[in-house]
């Protein structure tokens, strides 16, 4: 099935108390570039996500930012410096004996001295927090997938839609082209008839004018090459991504015989059609444009 290069999507999970969401989006790209955004103590988690990334997406300019949270706390570790308090508690104790006073310091007291607490993050499992990561972000690739293939959908659509109008169009260019030769030949009957009144004209000369005519406007080459343009292109169609450089390039042989037909034919209808036929080439070009 046809892919679009842009789509959206986002997921969530934990892992030891944290919370972890993840939303990527992209936008047409003639490649693959994807650019990750974490914070700074989950760096090295950037490579496997772009390995995700790179698994799904053949194409595109792809955006991943990621943000984590605390649940709660879970993911804090208070340390006691235990023999610092000691010290702490022994130092009160030698001051209430030397003053004669009474001493009667709590444990409460002693948690309150500096640096007797210490209040720690726990250290991240990256091997644990890595394979979280990479879930969340299959989820994710998941939904945007989703949204690429209805976009897709609709471009396919409307690409067929145009083809069927391109083939339209080459008919009546194949139906018109051979009238303009025989007009052709018309005129220059009626010319030469003009220039020389009464005497006879030279059939074969007309005759051999009128091939000569006929050869340099002949666009048979070109329709057929077309036709067989829109049948790859359908082709390309069915077959689904990653196909859109190949019907980029193909689009551009559209181009190359819808510009020779123009260049050979003098006659005015066929001329409408021609910028008829380019423009339908060129929103099928854009429509392109967007397919990964």
């Amino acid at each position: 099935m046809i892919k679009s290069m842009t789509g959206y999507g986002s997921a969530e999970g934990s892992c030891g108390g944290l919370v972890i969401s993840l939303e990527l989006k992209s936008v047409n790209n003639r490649y693959l570039d994807c650019s990750v955004r974490l914070p700074r103590n989950f760096l090295f988690a950037e490579e496997v996500i772009k390995s995700e990334v790179q698994r799904c997406i053949s194409r595109g300019k792809v955006d991943v930012f990621v943000n984590v949270s605390s649940s709660g706390a879970e993911d804090i570790v208070v340390s006691v410096n235990g023999a610092l308090a000691k010290g702490y508690a022994e130092a009160v104790a030698q001051i209430a004996a030397a003053l004669s006073l009474e001493n009667s310091l709590t444990a409460y007291d002693v948690a309150h001295f500096p640096d007797v607490l210490s209040v720690e993050k726990k250290e991240l499992d990256r091997e644990a927090m890595g394979g979280v990561l990479a879930e969340i972000c299959r989820q994710a690739l998941t939904a945007f997938d989703a949204m690429r293939v209805a976009e897709g959908e609709k471009l396919s659509q409307d690409i067929a839609g145009r083809l069927d109008t391109i083939e339209t169009l080459v008919t009546e260019v194949e139906r018109r082209s051979p009238e303009t030769v025989e007009e052709y030949r018309a005129r220059l009957e009626k010319r030469m008839s003009e220039i020389l009144e009464s005497k006879s004209i030279d059939e074969q000369r007309i005759l051999t004018e009128a091939a000569i005519f006929a050869d340099k406007t002949a666009v048979d080459e070109e329709t057929v090459r077309l036709r067989s343009h829109v049948s790859q292109l359908r082709e390309m169609l069915r077959a689904g991504s990653p196909i859109g450089r190949k019907m980029d390039f193909l689009v551009q042989e559209f181009n190359r015989e819808a510009n020779t037909i123009g260049s050979k034919c003098s006659d005015s209808s066929i001329a409408k059609t021609v910028i008829e036929l380019k423009s339908e080439i060129e929103k099928i070009r854009e429509q392109v444009q967007n397919i990964e």
